[in-house]
């Protein structure tokens, strides 16, 4: 009798012994607080599980009976909240099993019987912890840093519902255990409920049997790469396709990375700060440092230096797609059909894929002037990779993109002529700050030709002659055209398959940024709504969200902040410190702005609109000796003293700004401005010191004095 006692009861006290620790070490495990020991224990564990659980018949109670199961086994470890019905509904999210542990997320394994869901589960614990303790067991691409992570390391998520018959568990690593990583089954009973709840909720990821792709974005620029990244962390299978790289764009010639990274804001910056170390080498003698030596600047090795940047930018956009598992395609991509795209691949050949949803994001291109004459110019594009700096050039347009390129060539010593229709640049800016960018232009040798355009170039033996509508005559090197950018919508094939275009071929598009075919969508400059990239970021990161990710998002377009970037050196390239323009350089501060305009205040605001300014010289320049004033500006509604737009020119304006968008964002007020404490001393200070009402603008009609 005490021998059968015993030989029952120990077993028994030594199996709850062992289950008990082994729950203590995976709740510590899950904290990421386990020893060292508590982790071999998980791992013995586990595997003893493994070895002695067979895998249960794919019956029963399908994916709702596993939850359950999984509900149970958190309550006793983490003792967490449990999922709610209306969570279970919606499968294509990120859950932990049983319930949500603050400030992290768990995986969750689909299988049909219970006992399938504990060994799964199970399972995803064991390689959880071999990702975190033992990288070198893994072979996989990097895990995208943006995901969340715990205190276990790399966290494995679920891409649920695989395909439209049978939900499947699919890892952020690859490993030996490959045949476990997927379970597959008959979904009845509860399953098949939980399946047409999802798809009542969500657009969630499923690739039905006759589509290639869930989703298949055309152009790999800001937009697109972040639009096809985040949809396939939502669960969605993504192919995307891009022309070839190079610097200067075509109908057939593009690169990962779009515009922005290839030759657009990254190279200008480049270029903006080649050329501001002049200024700061006239600064640095006022400063007590001898620059006696003569300084050569090289332009051709500015350039190599930007190149070699934008191939590293580029190979880092494709990584980053690689990273997520979306599919990279080089070639022309259009539209044959609501649900299929064609890709012409560099040889010629034409290769067809169907997708549930398709995304344009073809991005714009620089645009020439139908007058005579107009091949022997060149668009920003060119101008961001010539060969030789020019002595003399002429800008056509008034926008940021022609004021930046006029004060770099002339800061690096040429000779610029400026030509624009409107009576000042920058239209679309604050009234105010565009005359302070005249007067600093006109100050710094820019001849601006207001009201004026181009009317005819001709090819002569001393460059290039331009006529203007005025019919004034100029000899110049080179001609840039900066007059505007168009969609790329021409090649894609789309009004025949009855997308909607504007007159200017911009992409007609709802709020959520779906055109009138159903399953095509499209986002950033195509699309001809804020041509921004940090707006097409936006419109990517909604799009996914929306889509697949369940949660409809509509873009907000008030607030952003812009920055205009410019930068004179402060000499011409054969002669150190010998001044352009006067004794004390040649700099022009940045502009930059968020909100509204004082203009656009008036006309959206039903009261009186308070105008507040400040101008200083800041206090770099009281030892450099430099002449350049900092102007600050904000709009403020008299009646809800709510803060409606900001501006400055002046260094560091961007930089600044960026910081004000916060504000604005949050629908801050004046009076929230004036109780902020500065940061002293610092020109940002100034935007939470101005106090005194510079003018009340009342009916459109401005009164100062006040």
């Amino acid at each position: 009798m005490y021998l059968s006692w015993t030989w029952v009861f120990w077993p028994w006290a030594a199996a709850i012994a062992i289950g008990a620790y082994d729950l203590y070490s995976l709740s510590r495990h899950l904290k990421g607080e386990a020893t060292l020991a508590e982790q071999l224990a998980i791992v013995t564990s586990t595997l003893t599980w493994l070895t002695l659980v067979p895998p249960a018949h794919f019956t029963g109670g399908g994916v709702c009976c596993g939850l359950r199961e999984a509900d149970r086994h958190l309550e006793v470890i983490v003792k967490s909240r449990p999922l709610s019905r209306s969570d279970r509904c919606s499968f294509d999210r990120f859950f932990s099993f049983g319930g949500r542990r603050a400030g992290s997320t768990r995986c969750i394994c689909g299988a049909g019987s219970p006992v399938a869901a504990v060994r799964s589960w199970r399972l995803l614990c064991l390689l959880d912890f071999l990702c975190s303790v033992l990288p070198s067991f893994v072979s996989s691409p990097p895990v995208d840093p943006s995901r969340p992570r715990d205190g276990s390391g790399r966290r494995l998520y679920s891409l649920s519902w695989r395909s439209g018959q049978a939900p499947s568990v699919a890892f952020a690593t690859r490993l030996l255990l490959r045949p476990m990583d997927q379970f597959s089954f008959l979904i009845k009973s509860e399953g098949s409920l939980l399946v047409h709840l999802q798809q009542d909720r969500t657009q969630a990821s499923e690739v039905e049997s006759h589509y290639d792709f869930d989703l298949f974005v055309i152009g790999a620029g800001s937009g697109g790469v972040r639009a096809s990244r985040f949809s396939a962390q939502n669960g969605a299978k993504v192919g995307i396709c891009e022309l070839p790289f190079h610097p200067i764009s075509s109908e057939v010639i593009g690169g990962v990375g779009g515009t922005c990274v290839i030759r657009g804001c990254v190279p200008k910056k480049i270029l903006v700060y080649g050329a501001s170390f002049g200024p700061e080498l006239e600064d640095a003698r006022n400063y007590g440092w001898d620059v006696n030596e003569r300084i050569d600047f090289n332009w051709k090795k500015l350039l190599q230096k930007k190149t070699k940047e934008i191939h590293r930018l580029n190979g880092i956009y494709k990584r980053l797609l690689s990273g997520a598992g979306v599919k990279l395609f080089e070639g022309e991509g259009r539209v044959i059909g609501p649900n299929e795209v064609e890709v012409i691949q560099l040889d010629g050949t034409k290769i067809s894929y169907s997708a549930k949803y398709i995304l344009i994001a073809t991005g714009s291109r620089a645009q020439r002037p139908p007058i005579p004459g107009q091949e022997l110019g060149i668009t920003s594009d060119e101008a961001l990779s010539l060969e030789e700096l020019p002595k003399h050039a002429v800008i056509l347009g008034g926008g940021y993109i022609a004021v930046e390129f006029a004060s770099i060539w002339r800061g690096m010593g040429a000779k610029v002529d400026l030509f624009y229709r409107k009576e000042l640049p920058l239209r679309g800016f604050d009234n105010e700050m565009r005359e302070v960018v005249a007067k600093n232009l006109e100050g710094r040798g820019v001849n601006l030709h207001p009201g004026t355009s181009l009317s005819e170039l001709a090819k002569t033996e001393g460059g290039i002659k331009v006529r203007t509508d005025h019919g004034e005559e100029i000899v110049a090197d080179v001609v840039l055209f900066a007059t505007g950018r168009a969609p790329n919508s021409k090649r894609l094939n789309l009004e025949a398959v009855g997308v909607e275009l504007d007159k200017a071929g911009a992409i007609k598009v709802n709020q959520y940024s779906q055109t009138n075919v159903p399953s095509i969508w499209a986002i950033g400059d195509v699309t001809n709504r804020m041509n921004l990239t940090p707006v097409a970021l936006m419109e990517g990161t909604y799009f996914a969200n929306t889509v697949f990710g369940g949660k409809p998002m509509t873009p907000d377009y008030s607030n952003i902040a812009c920055a205009v970037f410019w930068y004179y050196r402060l000499f011409p390239l054969e002669s150190l410190f010998h001044s352009l323009c006067g004794s004390k350089g040649c700099s022009i501060p940045p502009l930059s702005v968020v909100g509204l305009s004082e203009q656009e205040a008036v006309e959206k605001a039903n009261g009186d609109i308070l105008i507040f300014t400040s101008t200083f010289n800041p206090m770099k320049n009281t030892i450099s000796g430099r002449q350049e004033k900092t102007m600050m500006k904000l709009i403020v509604d008299a009646e809800t003293d709510k803060v409606l737009g900001a501006s400055m020119c002046g260094p560091d304006a961007a930089e600044i700004m960026q910081g004000i968008a916060i504000a604005l964002k949050c629908g801050a007020t004046k009076a929230q401005f004036d109780s902020t404490v500065g940061i002293h001393p610092s020109a940002a200070e100034e935007f939470v010191t101005m106090r005194s009402v510079t003018r009340r603008v009342s009916g459109g009609k401005p009164r100062t004095n006040l």
